[in-house]
């Protein structure tokens, strides 16, 4: 059985990332990059699926880990009867080939180790032909890619597995290297692994430098910034929503989906969070991938693209995967990309006036986009969409999406006022004026005394946080003020704010994480800061002991659901940093 999701910790090297455990095993790993067939699958799967595990053979009594201070390298203690064993994993900054880096070193006493490492081509199924290979290195070979284990320690193989038992005394260390290429490639170079160790944590270190957020909560929020930089693809600048693919967001439903693609609403947060502590050269390689994946027609623009733009993302399962705990069905691929949403209109505008603000020049394409844009909103905001949880039963009016159509408005018209595009203002001016007052009448329910979800409906959303975090009302409006009131009071489990009210007593909602952070925002924002300290300071306790934290939480099971490391959990951890620490 898998292990807890919160016991896996994030390596990468900014285009492709692996989950490792507590205990040692690294269970997720797609190769090349964030969207290609996993090499490990054993997360969704058994260790059949592949894997890659360094553990002593002794019974461990302890193990504790943490990140080494400003990076992404991972360090593993574990202590058994006869001593300890420091394991550290990273993952190099790509320059050629992408590798894993794994050395372990006795601290004390006498270790007795084992490795394993289990091969399994497209997820899990396809079994390689393995064994010694030019180059002096253990491979595994099938499909498009090969893999190449390089180490010092003797190696044997059964069952196509290759196993290796050592003993370490106090200072002895083995290091370990897996490198993936092409099938068509020739072997890889050997690399030096205490220089790939100084590089790796010296990229790390010079990029959390350039961190200007201060405040008590610098540590956690730095945390998240790497993981956010983690997760972008480095060649196109597109942002991934998390590693992984259908870790569930409820044990035994079909609620699995593929987060390993870049969604336009996530980017446009992740950018302000960026931006807003000094990150330039993301959000303008973000820009270049935006013009890449968009193309030059707004009225094609989808809510989610591959990580170099592609748009045609086909769902399908893999009936040969179990399922992380029996979960099924595993997808890859995600449908939602065919949905249309009002939404990340908005929040693509409020990213372009956020670089604009930053002093980031836009590319003119991007300055044509701003202009066709808005009169593609205008044109098409009376229309009914998807929401944002992307439920797949019905378009409707959904009140967020409204408001962010306003909001793409609202930009468009400052932008031509202060000349940047040209446009109709009257014609937008009167559709915002006339949304308004739609959104007004329609989106709050004043017998409830909160936005909705949906125009005319009675059902709670916590998107309708968000409607003062982008200029639609003030704080002091007494319609905020009381959307935040009921949303406590209605839509929370443990204090813990659910996205939406269950449609029945048996579909039970946990908690989603990033809703949780934009009330501590909104709290912030109404006046009640010691409450939003309060909140904000058990969201980071509910994080794992590496600071990293999933699209859902299970207050009852107290346990993490949904894809790890989640983009959006993590954005909206900073964002309500920010928000603390800019009204300190």
């Amino acid at each position: 059985m898998s292990l807890r999701i919160e016991d896996y910790a994030l390596i990468g090297d900014c285009e492709t990332a692996a989950l490792v455990g507590t205990n040692g095993s690294i269970d997720w790993l797609c190769w090349p990059d964030f969207s290609s067939p996993a090499c490990f699958a054993a997360l969704l799967g058994t260790k059949k699926n592949g894997r890659w595990i360094i553990a002593p053979k002794d019974k461990i009594k302890k193990v504790t880990r943490k990140y080494r201070e400003h990076s992404l390298i991972l360090e593993t203690i574990f202590e058994t009867s006869s001593g300890a064993v420091l394991l550290t994993d990273f993952m190099p900054v790509r320059e050629r080939h992408s590798d894993v880096v794994r050395i372990v070193r006795c601290l004390h006493g006498r270790m007795s180790m084992r490795m394993e490492l289990c091969v399994r081509f497209d997820y899990g199924r396809t079994i390689p032909w393995t064994g010694p290979r030019e180059g002096n290195a253990w491979a595994a070979a099938g499909g498009m890619g090969v893999v190449y284990l390089r180490t010092q320690q003797p190696l044997h193989t059964e069952e196509n597995i290759a196993l290796a038992e050592f003993t370490l005394t106090q200072g002895d260390q083995r290091s370990f290297t897996l490198t993936y290429v092409d099938a068509n490639q020739p072997p890889p170079r050997r690399i030096n692994v205490q220089k790939a160790f100084r590089q790796t944590e010296s990229f790390w270190q010079k990029w959390c430098d350039l961190n200007r957020y201060e405040s008590p909560w610098k540590d956690a929020v730095e945390r998240s910034l790497i993981t956010l930089k983690a997760l972008t693809y480095r060649p196109s600048g597109g942002i991934v929503a998390a590693p992984t693919t259908s870790l569930p967001e409820r044990l035994g439903a079909d609620r699995n989906w593929d987060y390993r693609y870049c969604w336009l609403r996530d980017a446009a947060f992740t950018l302000e969070s960026l931006l807003s502590v000094g990150y330039h050269d993301e959000a303008r390689a973000w820009q270049q991938w935006l013009l890449q994946s968009m193309g030059s027609d707004v009225r094609q623009m989808q809510i989610v693209y591959g990580m170099r733009g592609e748009r045609h993302l086909p769902e399908c399962e893999l009936p040969w995967l179990p399922g992380y705990r029996m979960s099924r069905p595993v997808r890859i691929g995600n449908a939602a990309s065919e949905q249309v949403q009002l939404d990340v209109y908005g929040g693509l505008a409020d990213a372009l006036y956020s670089m604009r603000r930053a002093n980031i020049n836009l590319d003119p394409h991007l300055c044509r986009l701003k202009e066709e844009m808005t009169d593609y909103v205008v044109s098409i905001s009376d229309r009914r969409a998807w929401g944002m949880w992307e439920e797949r039963d019905r378009q409707r009016k959904f009140t967020y999406s409204e408001v962010m159509a306003w909001v793409a408005i609202n930009h468009g018209i400052k932008a031509a006022e202060s000349g940047e595009i040209h446009g109709n203002l009257a014609v937008w001016k009167r559709k915002l004026a006339r949304l308004h007052k739609q959104i007004c009448r329609h989106g709050f329910n004043r017998k409830i005394g909160s936005f909705v979800q949906s125009f005319d409906s009675r059902k709670l959303d916590a998107s309708s946080l968000l409607i003062p975090l982008f200029g639609f009302l003030p704080f002091q409006d007494e319609r905020i003020q009381s959307t935040v009131r009921t949303i406590e009071k209605k839509l929370t489990a443990d204090g813990l704010v659910l996205r939406q009210q269950p449609k029945s007593r048996q579909d039970r909602e946990s908690a989603f994480l990033a809703c949780s952070f934009w009330l501590v925002q909104n709290l912030v924002g109404v006046g009640r800061r010691p409450e939003a300290e309060r909140l904000y300071e058990r969201l980071l306790n509910l994080r794992n002991d590496v600071g990293l934290l999933p699209e859902e939480y299970d207050p009852h099971e107290r346990r993490f659901l949904g894809n790890f490391p989640q983009a959006l959990s993590h954005i909206a951890l900073v964002n309500a940093g920010r928000a603390l620490a800019n009204r300190s």
